[in-house]
């Protein structure tokens, strides 16, 4: 059974928050490089706020408990996304990728470029999943898990090239990293992509409606279906001719070329 408590707000406020933070983080890492110091210390500061919160609420399998590590965890990986995006922590490669490279060796450069955010978000991950290991709840693990698995799949089918890329919200000072996306086809990577995220949603949306009506671990399993269903979406955007990016064009300021 379908409840408000446990199904539809969880999956509401999971949009609502996807939606405000995305635009925030765009708004945050399009502004001039000089105001990206005082953004990186209060994303730092949210961080932080985000992993005690995640601490706090581990022992809590209550309603509150189960939306604060979500918040928590929400914030903590905002605080990733605002220090890849301003370029602050990205990877050893700050370069196009080389003209003429295939294979591996593109792969390899590719990585270059973002391995150092990619090794922060894993061992975010690791620590979270370690301390709450044993924990009553874990929600706050699994939502930044979650979004991991998510991202690396998105750039993994952005690597090897999809038919839809939009790139309203991108930053003009990582403008080189385009250079490291696929070709625009249709391959079998996306659909095996979506089908997954896909499939991975609709096991998550029926653990919440097997969970007891109205229960912690409905509301929780909800906020991760949401979440899933959300991954879903953004991979089917890059196969149809959508422009998602421009569901946050009111979050862009002014641009100006990149430095």
């Amino acid at each position: 059974m379908v409840s408000w408590t446990g199904h539809v707000l969880p999956v509401i406020a999971t949009i609502v928050v996807w939606f405000l933070a995305t635009g925030l983080i765009a708004w945050a890492d399009n502004r001039e490089r000089r105001t990206f110091p005082r953004s990186l210390m209060l994303a730092g500061i949210a961080g932080v706020g985000g992993l005690a919160v995640v601490a706090w609420s581990m022992n809590k399998p209550t309603l509150t408990g189960v939306y604060a590590a979500f918040a928590g965890a929400i914030l903590i990986w905002s605080w990733h996304e605002i220090t890849f995006l301003t370029g602050a922590i990205t990877g050893p490669r700050r370069e196009p990728c080389p003209e003429g490279a295939q294979g591996i060796e593109r792969f390899f450069h590719a990585v270059s470029a973002v391995a150092w955010h990619e090794i922060a978000l894993a061992l975010s991950a690791i620590g979270l999943i370690s301390v709450s290991w044993n924990a009553a709840n874990q929600i706050g693990a699994m939502t930044f898990t979650l979004l991991l698995a998510m991202r690396l799949s998105t750039k993994l089918v952005i690597f090897f090239g999809v038919p839809n890329m939009s790139t309203e919200i991108f930053p003009p000072h990582l403008a080189y990293l385009k250079t490291y996306f696929g070709p625009r086809r249709l391959g079998f990577e996306l659909f095996l992509a979506i089908a997954a995220t896909s499939a991975l949603a609709a096991w998550l949306g029926l653990s919440a409606i097997n969970a007891p009506e109205g229960s912690a671990s409905a509301s929780g399993a909800s906020l991760l279906f949401a979440l899933a269903a959300l991954g879903a979406l953004e991979h089917l955007f890059l196969a149809l001719p959508i422009r998602d990016g421009a569901l946050w064009g009111w979050a862009l300021p002014t641009r100006r070329p990149a430095n």
